[in-house]
């Protein structure tokens, strides 16, 4: 097929029904990008005899180094198939596991997808990875084997033994989506049979029960990935050949007389050729027969490979030639590299985009067929339940499936990048700079009344500037930001006005603020999450080029220029107010490796901040924040994609010189229970203790320990505030890992439970989902069943809080006696009223003590990092009436110094305050108790018991066992069995540990699964590359945190431990590296030697 007009394009935009957005996703290195090079070559925008080699979608220069796709890439394409016209907005996407985030945005704007896998690495953990993120967005995949060429040349396989090991790969892809598919059938049967039970209960009489799980009654016929379906194609995209089994049963239909829908049933199973009787019969394994799909398929291809690749026969080639009716050039059969000539035979025999277009075009809907399903999911966010929202919400649904909508909405999806300007707008813009510059010369030189005469500084800068247009301006304006988008619904035009949804926006509070029938063009009231925005221009995107558009209709991927001001991350735009923003993206690669940034020179830090925020907006997985001390972090999801994001500060954002600190590894403090065995693994209590060393901490609190604080031999701390008008009593107690566990993946639950209680205290109305309520009440039930003892009666019902930001994995535990203040799951009572009208049972301070809470959580007393899996008890809290001003003048006085306060302990913990939207730690609790309004929240009875509660958590938690909690990697490795042991080498020396290792079926590969801290990875991945010479990879995802063992202020106490360590126990003590390491860079004190022996300097001239 010739190149397309981009006119061509333009006009296949509107027929819907015959547009196809697809995106590529595989595991890294399985050939996606040499896939798309054969489908863009197809369309004659680069050449056939290029495609694999230039990598065209790669159009980074660090992607082309690395040899590994960083950013999604899109392209249309077009494709005839018989009458039918086809456009295909193709997106490559990358494999690596740091940028998953590209995975999850692709897949967003596509309605299917190309899964390529590799023949000989078969299922690779990423591959499972895509397949989740297709099946969650609710798009259809479909398979392409790729590689086959190597199960010829690389492992030597006959064509019997290729299709056993093909067989064995379809079986492992479909067990992953058969998983996804069985647990979705088995959620929906718990929810009938939810509803069964209630109907049962309202109606007597005899019961049933039913056995069966669901799944004999669902429909997965088009589930599986299966040759005789269409959804699989067999492909080699480095040598240009690819097929499905429907082209080889339309061949053989014509030669051997057979239908082609009976070839198609039978080419691929366990069917043979009868060739006496000219039938196809079943049963070729028990029989000992050759399966047609080998004998009529693979059999022609590894003779090819044998002819041309490997004997290098010119007589065979030319009867293979001749037979197939090819004629290929003087030059490539005279090649010295046979590939080119293979090249050259399978583009005109079995061309690999015929193949996967046809796929593409016939098994993958069109965005008119976007299931209802999906749509309900995309708009229904948080609590909210679709059936809920407003009447002009739930009609935009049914729009959301028509193209010729009058309401356009669009989903902005977090990819951007920066186009080049052309020399025509490069041109045009510094001439309009010119002019700018000359009427500010003109104005400078008018004289006025109020005219004063240049100083020295303005007249030096106003010569140094001759061509008339600076040269900062003049590096700003050579790029421009272009958004990546899908329409939706209607059309998008140039010059449009447009909402811009920010991802808390509400509709219903929107239609209500609003007037009916408003539009972006209105002046628009203040609504909160909601503005509005002109759409610059519009672009289709051609990979490396992009094309000026001046309309976009409904079901088409585009970019956008012009939205930088109004978008961070993604967006939902849309020119009606009734519609919801769109549910946020599933990412599955967590950001945890953090680096200090500044710029070389310091004149040029607006620059910095300037390159961070776009940097911000561009990738969807890049964190940037400011820290308490000042500096300018980078948090992304690991080394390679670290790499990118300062190359592209470097080179396209900030364009200047910068420095990054060590990576910032992340740690977090917990008490465990104390230990029965010591260091040297023997039982305590048994041991005769001699030479005692004990580290006395010389602290500020402890000197002053005899009037304010006293710790009890149990571990319980009573502090009392300096005032002496407040005394509390608090212990520290370790929680079940189940527990933490099971809070820190319930981290949105927990956040929407506590914005639907801030909501029942202010007496304000939410609508909150059935589903979402059943969500916490599981939680509830769960957190029920797992803390059981004595030691935990009750405790679910006293939970206080949450900790830290109050949706952390800490507890603070209610157990002060005469007071029962309404529990944390209120939202699940008998109704929202008698809730309410409890909430005057809430002490005053209240809030002091949850603030309190917070801050002792968001930094614990080892370094200053956040707690996990700690729960603080109060067991007593005394506060005297005299506490609570009356005069004014105290009032002044105590604003005045819980400011001070606020700047002290408080500055950086603002989140800890209002983790959710319009609320504050005070003012709530004063508006639902109108009787409690003359208490002064601000006072210095307030701020001293936040610092008391922060003090007291501290010294309980000092009370216990503490240890360190190391962030940690699940590593996959694939490797050979000759590298094994270097593999092994390399892990063990950085803390690694072998979880499980398994050799591949038909391969000598094995795969290695192991855990890996975060602060020994840094370089792993080159040093393990170094030692096997390239022979493993390995892919790093965060996986969890762990207790580490060891205790980091241990001394040996007993006469073992003496014998074992030595007097000085001088031996590293790991954890006491890494605590001394935060420490020190966040300037607190660090406990250490700076000589440990010293000894008189001698010289060689005096010899004393």
């Amino acid at each position: 097929m010739g190149h397309t007009s981009v006119d061509k394009i333009i006009a296949l935009q509107k027929s819907p029904a015959n547009t196809r957005n697809l995106c590529i996703l595989a595991h890294v290195d399985h050939g996606k990008t040499t896939l798309a090079d054969c489908l863009v070559a197809s369309n004659g925008i680069i050449s056939s005899r290029l495609a694999g080699k230039l990598r065209y979608l790669d159009s980074r220069e660090d992607e082309q180094i690395r040899g590994i796709t960083m950013k999604s890439s899109a392209i249309s394409l077009h494709y005839k198939k018989g009458d039918q016209e086809y456009l295909l907005n193709l997106i490559d996407s990358p494999g690596h596991v740091d940028f998953s985030s590209e995975v999850s945005t692709a897949v967003r704007l596509c309605d299917g997808a190309i899964v390529v896998v590799d023949a000989v690495e078969g299922l690779c953990p990423q591959t499972q990875v895509v397949l989740r993120q297709a099946w969650l967005e609710n798009i259809r995949p479909v398979l392409v084997i790729n590689k086959i060429d190597r199960l010829i040349m690389e492992l030597k396989l006959t064509s019997q033994e290729a299709y056993s090991h093909l067989q064995k790969i379809l079986e492992q892809v479909n067990a992953v989506t058969g998983a996804l598919f069985t647990s979705r059938v088995l959620e929906e049967r718990a929810e009938k049979e939810k509803e069964e039970e209630i109907e049962k209960e309202m109606l007597s009489g005899d019961q049933l029960y039913d056995w069966s799980a669901g799944l004999e009654e669902a429909d997965d016929s088009l589930l599986y990935f299966s040759p005789d379906q269409g959804n699989v194609v067999f492909a080699s995209a480095i040598d240009g050949w690819g097929f499905s089994i429907q082209q080889f049963a339309e061949i053989y239909s014509q030669k051997m007389g057979i239908k082609a829908e009976v070839l198609l049933r039978t080419l691929w199973g366990d069917f043979y050729l009868n060739a006496k009787a000219k039938k196809i019969m079943k049963g070729a394994q028990a029989k000992g027969k050759k399966p047609l799909f080998v004998q009529l398929v693979l059999d022609n291809i590894w003779s090819l490979y044998d002819a041309v690749v490997i004997r290098r026969d010119k007589e065979k080639v030319e009867k293979v030639m001749t037979s197939l009716g090819i004629k290929v050039l003087a030059r490539d059969s005279r090649h010295s590299d046979p590939k080119v000539l293979l090249s050259a035979i399978c583009a005109q025999w079995l061309p690999v985009s015929q193949a996967v277009l046809s796929m593409v075009c016939e098994k993958l809907p069109s965005p008119l067929d976007m299931v209802s399903e999906r749509v309900e999911k995309l708009m229904s966010v948080g609590v909210r339940l679709f059936d809920l929202m407003p009447k002009q919400t739930q009609e935009l649904k049914r729009e959301g499936k028509r193209a010729d909508a009058q309401d356009p909405f669009l989903s902005m999806s977090p990819r951007a990048w920066f186009r080049p300007l052309t020399q025509e707008e490069i041109a045009q813009r510094r001439e309009i700079a010119r002019q700018r510059h000359a009427e500010r010369m003109v104005t400078d030189q008018t004289p006025t009344e109020s005219h004063k005469e240049p100083t020295h500084s303005q007249t030096k800068s106003l010569e140094g500037k001759p061509s008339g247009l600076s040269t900062e301006e003049e590096d700003e304006q050579k790029e421009a930001f272009v958004a990546f988008a899908r329409v939706y619904s209607g059309t998008v035009r140039k010059g449009q006005k447009v909402f811009v949804l920010g991802p808390k926006y509400d509709p219903a509070q929107g239609l209500s603020m609003l007037p009916e029938g408003c539009t972006a063009s209105d002046s628009v009231l203040q609504v909160p999450h909601l503005s509005c925005c002109s759409v610059e221009s519009l672009y289709l995107l051609m990979g490396r080029e992009l094309e000026e558009l001046e309309e976009v209709p409904a079901g088409n991927v585009l970019g956008i220029g012009g939205l930088e001001e109004y978008i961070l991350k993604s967006a939902t735009l849309s020119s009606s107010p009734a519609c919801p923003p769109f549910t946020p993206l599933n990412f599955e690669a967590t950001p945890i490796v953090r680096v200090a940034i500044e710029p070389k020179h310091p004149s040029e830090m607006p620059q910095l901040v300037r390159g961070m925020r776009l940097l911000n907006q561009a990738d969807p997985c890049a964190e940037v924040l400011i820290q308490e001390t000042g500096e300018h972090v980078l948090v992304t999801a690991g080394e390679v994609h670290l790499q990118r994001c300062l190359d592209d500060l470097r080179d396209r954002f900030a364009r200047i010189e910068i420095s990054s600190s060590k990576p910032i590894i992340p740690f977090r403090e917990t008490v465990i229970r104390p230990p029965k065995l010591d260091m040297v693994n023997e039982e305590l209590g048994k041991q005769q203790k001699i030479a005692i060393i004990h580290q006395v901490k010389d602290d500020a609190s402890q000197g002053r320990s005899s009037t304010t604080l006293h710790v009890d031999t149990s571990g319980l701390v009573t502090l009392t505030t300096p005032n002496r008008l407040a005394t509390i009593s608090i212990r520290a107690i370790p929680l079940p890992d189940e527990v933490t566990c099971l809070l820190e993946s319930s981290t949105e639950l927990i956040r929407t439970l506590e914005q639907v209680n801030i909501s029942l205290r202010e007496g304000r109305s939410i609508n909150i989902s059935p589903r979402t309520l059943e969500a916490i009440a599981g939680l509830k039930a769960q957190l029920e069943s797992i803390l059981q003892g004595r030691k935990w009666r009750n405790a679910v019902e006293r939970i206080w809080s949450f900790g830290p930001r109050r949706y952390g994995p800490n507890i603070l535990l209610n157990n002060v006696e005469d007071y029962n203040r309404p529990s944390v799951w209120q939202c699940l009572g008998k109704g929202a009223d008698d809730d309410i009208g409890q909430t005057v049972v809430i002490r005053d301070f209240d809030n002091s003590i949850i603030s309190g809470f917070q801050l002792a959580t968001l930094s614990g007393p080892m370094c200053e990092e956040p707690l996990m899996g700690v729960c603080f008890s109060v067991e007593r809290w005394d506060i005297q009436s005299s506490a609570f001003p009356q005069h004014q003048d105290s009032l002044e006085e105590d604003s005045i110094f819980h400011e001070a306060l606020a700047d002290n302990k408080l500055k950086g913990s603002c989140e800890a305050f209002a983790p959710s939207e319009g609320t504050s730690v005070g003012p709530s609790q004063v508006r639902c108790r109108p009787e409690a309004a003359s208490t002064d929240c601000y006072g210095p009875v307030s701020g001293q018991l936040i610092a008391a509660m922060k003090e007291a958590c501290r010294h309980a938690f000092q009370a216990q066992p503490q240890r360190l909690m190391a962030a940690m990697y699940t590593c996959e490795i694939m490797a050979t069995a000759e590298v094994l042991g270097r593999v092994y080498g390399v892990l063990g020396k950085r803390e690694g540990r072998v979880l499980h290792e398994e050799m591949k079926e038909g391969t000598d590969m094995f795969t290695i699964k192991a855990v890996l801290p975060v602060a020994e990875s840094f370089g792993f991945a080159d040093e393990i590359r170094k030692r096997t010479s390239g022979l493993a990879s390995p892919q790093l995802v965060f996986s969890h945190w762990e207790v580490i063992a060891s205790d980091p202020y241990w001394v040996p106490t007993t006469e073992e431990e003496y014998l074992h360590f030595g007097e000085k126990a001088d031996s590293a003590n790991q954890v006491l590296k890494y605590m001394n390491a935060v420490r020190r860079r966040k300037g607190l004190y660090v406990e250490e030697k700076i000589v440990e022996h010293a000894e008189k300097q001698r010289t060689l001239g005096k010899n004393k």
